[in-house]
């Protein structure tokens, strides 16, 4: 029977239906060889990390995939910061954020003008400067830059992350007013934050609309940098281990700093990776690594985020080439994976994310494979999502699919049982042996 696991993670690859393929997915459409014998050998379902309808982001996908609760999630912003090495201490608040183009209106909101807008390093930098640093009453502000246009807002004081996103997401919207969440609304540390953030956001605005950069990119034709958003505020929040709540040795390869972030939150060991040019190649390669880290490591997070990238191109043709060029990857190491006596092959997605139409992620489960010595073998011939709902391994949700791993590796605790004096589900825990009271 297995005793390890490798997830090929394939991020966004679920998928909604299109004419130009027939009425069928990007992944229905697509050639894919290798995982179509993997889910022939294997156990298929559906997976969704949440509730059906309900369109996750990665980070909360992930969260639940490695079996935890969502009350216990620290927020993407608090995340990132990990991710970014930014030392987020207990009690800070983190927030994403980037610059912008806005337009004032005349009833004193600002219109998001463009919400991505093209700028250099050199641009960020200058910006963060000036901008970089702010205190409102007894809160301090910081901004990190992290990648591009993008960076982290930290925030120290009595400060709290229930207060709504700035970022309205949309061009031609106006930007969001800073206000606690309802159920936070008569909380002193909120209604501070709320109002440090507002503050900070007009002040922004008002230093960096003539600032020396934005003269120089309005003399080229190009739209100023004159506000700034955030979204997911986050804070660190006390999490049992990954290896203490489930008894294997984690490791997550992947290239986002999220990741990296949610490896340090969880306690699993990261190992960082970049997405070039070349799927298949980058596939390949951290499979390959994937096998030799199996001699240190129980359960490995194979990770790629190039699905979900090619179907924010709103191109579904674009999904569809990605996803071969993926299946080819995984076909250059299977024969490998596949001769380990040992190994349980998951073949997963996080979330689906469509290729048309504006919604970043969307609510549709994910196709699933459970491959390895003992899985229940279903007459599933193909790995795609509406193959996969016939399949043994029936509709998984949130945790599930830990605990699943778990009894497929024979690590499964019969319910009642209590070597621990935490209810954990693996056996056998990391129990305090009894010992004889000498005299």
């Amino acid at each position: 029977m297995p005793k390890k696991c490798i997830m090929i993670l394939l991020d966004g690859l679920g998928d909604r239906s299109y004419p130009e393929f027939e009425h069928q997915t990007p992944l229905q459409s697509a050639k894919t060889p290798v995982l179509d014998r993997l889910a022939a050998q294997g156990a298929n379902g559906l997976y969704h990390a949440g509730l059906l309808g309900q369109a996750l982001p990665s980070e909360n996908a992930h969260f639940a995939m490695f079996g935890y609760d969502r009350q216990d999630f620290p927020g993407r912003g608090a995340l990132e910061a990990l991710g970014a090495g930014l030392a987020i201490e207990n009690g800070q608040v983190a927030l994403l954020a980037h610059f912008v183009s806005v337009t004032p209106a005349a009833d004193g909101t600002l219109v998001l003008k463009e919400g991505k807008p093209e700028s250099t390093a050199a641009e960020i930098r200058a910006l963060i400067r000036t901008v970089g640093q702010y205190k409102a009453n007894d809160i301090q502000l910081r901004l990190h830059h992290t990648s591009g246009f993008h960076g982290i807002l930290s925030l120290s004081g009595r400060v709290s992350p229930y207060v709504t996103d700035s970022d309205p997401m949309e061009e031609g919207r106006s930007l969001v007013a800073v206000v606690p969440w309802a159920d936070h609304a008569d909380d002193p540390p909120t209604q501070n934050t709320a109002r440090a953030l507002s503050s900070y956001l007009a002040w922004v605005h008002l230093t960096l609309k003539d600032h020396a950069v934005n003269h120089t990119r309005r003399k080229a034709g190009q739209l100023p940098l004159n506000g700034l958003v955030f979204q997911r505020a986050g804070q660190l929040k006390p999490v049992a281990p990954f290896r203490q709540k489930y008894g294997l040795k984690g490791l997550i390869m992947a290239g986002g700093i999220v990741y990296h972030g949610l490896a340090a939150y969880l306690g699993m060991d990261v190992y960082k990776v970049k997405d070039t040019a070349q799927p298949a190649d980058d596939l390949a390669r951290r499979l390959q690594i994937a096998i030799k880290q199996l001699k240190v490591h129980d359960f490995i997070h194979v990770h790629t985020k190039t699905p979900d990238q090619a179907a924010h191109t709103k191109d579904p043709m674009a999904k569809k080439r990605v996803i071969e060029e993926l299946d080819q990857g995984i076909g250059a190491v299977i024969d490998t994976l596949l001769a380990d006596p040992e190994l349980l092959l998951v073949a997963a997605a996080d979330h689906s994310t469509p290729s048309t139409g504006p919604l970043v992620h969307s609510g549709e489960p994910v196709p699933l494979i459970f491959h390895g010595p003992g899985i229940r073998r279903d007459t599933v011939r193909k790995f795609d999502e509406i193959s996969a709902a016939a399949g043994a391994m029936g509709f998984v949700r949130g945790k599930e699919l830990i605990y699943l791993i778990l009894n497929h590796l024979d690590r499964a605790k019969l319910c009642g049982l209590m070597d621990t004096p935490i209810d954990q589900p693996y056996y056998p825990g990391n129990y305090e042996p009894f010992r004889l009271q000498m005299e």
